[in-house]
């Protein structure tokens, strides 16, 4: 009411003027405000007969919003940012990996012994603790750093909220909001980020399901364990002048998967426990400009990248301190980590799977990055293969061949590697997402919820994938 009151002194307070100063100045007034209403629409609106005159924005936005050209740009760029992330990563991690696992690991162990540290503080806290956290900052960092700045790049240039605007109608079929677009696209980063960026939506309810099925992005830990195994498994069942194509197209494929099950969940919750309209929203297009490159890279760097490892890092610590004891500590004539892998064997094989993979994928909960380094010792543990540095040792091995080699002995097939691809895409997040998710929904239920969805998604996926093959073949 009291805005309503000082609207009407001000309307009353300019007819007044306009009584003691006239209708020529009040007409003149009225002719500026529509000339420069004429001049923004002379600028903005444009019929078929004056195409020519479009500016640079109209101009670029008619192919990337365009109905035909939009989703192929939208999946090249996407495309591109990640082959950059992989590939770019690929020196900065090895050289990590070769200065964390290669030379300071051997240095702690030879200070430790040199100190008299038993060999049981020693192997908890270098070969447990400190290893895990090296893996994942060897793995991790790398891509984080590139990806962040690509991805705000993207997002200081103008592209992102085009990329809202094509996947909207996409998002609202599926009862979810198109800004979902654009916390998906973080979450192939890393699923905290996505997370952390549904603050974006608005509507409680919209925001609930971006976050749930945020996990269904393929993230940054996820995508080595799918190309080492589509190049392993994938790659050998063509030519091999197509293995590279095969392997690509496989991961690609996945994570295409990945966005399918994005949709049907969310479409899901939002006919189920998450009823309720799509919230309508006026995306705004911002106009293209140049991004502050330093800038650009320092706020990503800091507030993205820095902030998620350090997450990672805390929950990575307590993990190898867990796979280093139940691979050291007998219960009888075996290891705890043996029993549990002989004890979850059944159960895998249900799922196409087996107990290391199993029992790999449960200790490794806090970080994605340690899932293939801990396959790895289990198998030579529970095989006798000569590899690795010892029980409770996670290693990675520079030659495909020899990781192909022990993969095989362990029972591996490639029913084996397709499943593990799926339950890579189709199980719990990490840690790090599980916190976040907390933190962001203060909501123990919804947490639950978030972190049990994939993994039921993925015994499915797996079980029926399992049945269909072995009926095949």
């Amino acid at each position: 009411m009291k805005e309503l009151e000082e609207f009407d002194k001000i309307i009353a307070l300019s007819n007044e003027l306009r009584w003691q100063i006239g209708d020529d100045f009040h007409d003149d007034l009225t002719e500026a405000i529509y000339a420069d209403a004429a001049k923004i629409v002379k600028k903005t609106v444009v019929q078929n007969s004056q195409k020519g005159t479009l500016g640079i924005d109209a101009k670029i936005d008619n192919i990337v919003t365009s109905k035909i050209w939009g989703f192929p740009l939208m999946l090249f760029l996407l495309g591109f940012v990640l082959w950059l992330t992989i590939i770019g990563a690929n020196y900065p991690s090895a050289m990590l990996s070769s200065l964390l696992l290669d030379i300071v690991h051997p240095f702690l162990k030879e200070s430790t012994a040199a100190i008299g540290f038993p060999w049981w503080l020693s192997g908890f806290l270098v070969d447990g603790v400190y290893l895990a956290v090296a893996w994942v900052i060897a793995v991790m960092l790398p891509p984080m750093a590139i990806f962040f700045p690509l991805f705000t790049l993207l997002e200081d240039f103008g592209y992102l909220p085009r990329v809202a605007f094509n996947m909207d109608s996409l998002f609202k079929k599926s009862g979810a909001h198109g800004k979902q677009a654009l916390t998906m696209s973080m979450g192939f980063g890393c699923n905290a980020a996505g997370v952390v960026a549904t603050r974006i939506i608005d509507s409680p309810r919209e925001r609930l399901i971006a976050i749930i099925t945020n996990n269904f992005s393929l993230c940054n830990g996820r995508w080595p364990t799918q190309i080492l195994l589509a190049t392993i498994f994938i790659g050998a069942v063509v030519p091999e002048s197509y293995s590279s194509i095969a392997s690509l197209a496989a991961v690609v494929g996945i994570a295409v998967l990945g966005i399918f099950f994005m949709f049907f969940f969310s479409w899901a919750l939002s006919k189920t426990v998450l009823k309720g309209e799509v919230s309508t929203f006026n995306l705004e297009l911002p106009p293209y400009r140049t991004p502050v490159f330093w800038k650009t890279i320092y706020t990503s760097l800091i507030d993205r990248t820095l902030i998620v490892l350090w997450r990672a890092i805390v929950f990575a610590a307590p993990a190898g301190a867990v796979i280093w004891l139940i691979c050291n500590i007998t219960l009888g004539d075996e290891s705890i980590a043996a029993y549990l892998v002989h004890s979850m064997d059944g159960f895998g094989f249900i799922l196409g799977l087996n107990g290391v993979i199993l029992l790999a994928y449960i200790v490794a909960i806090p970080a994605n990055e340690i899932v293939i380094p801990t396959i790895l010792m289990l198998t030579v543990m529970v095989t006798g293969i000569s590899a690795g540095s010892g029980s409770g040792v996670m290693f990675e091995l520079d030659s495909v061949s020899a990781t192909a080699d022990i993969l095989k002995a362990g029972g591996w097939t490639l029913l084996t590697a397709i499943n593990v691809m799926l339950f890579s895409l189709l199980h719990n997040p990490c840690s790090t997402t599980i916190y976040t998710i907390y933190q962001e929904t203060k909501s123990l239920k919804w947490t639950v919820v978030a972190s049990i969805l994939p993994v039921i998604a993925g015994f499915i996926v797996t079980f029926l994938v399992a049945q269909i093959w072995r009926i095949i073949f």
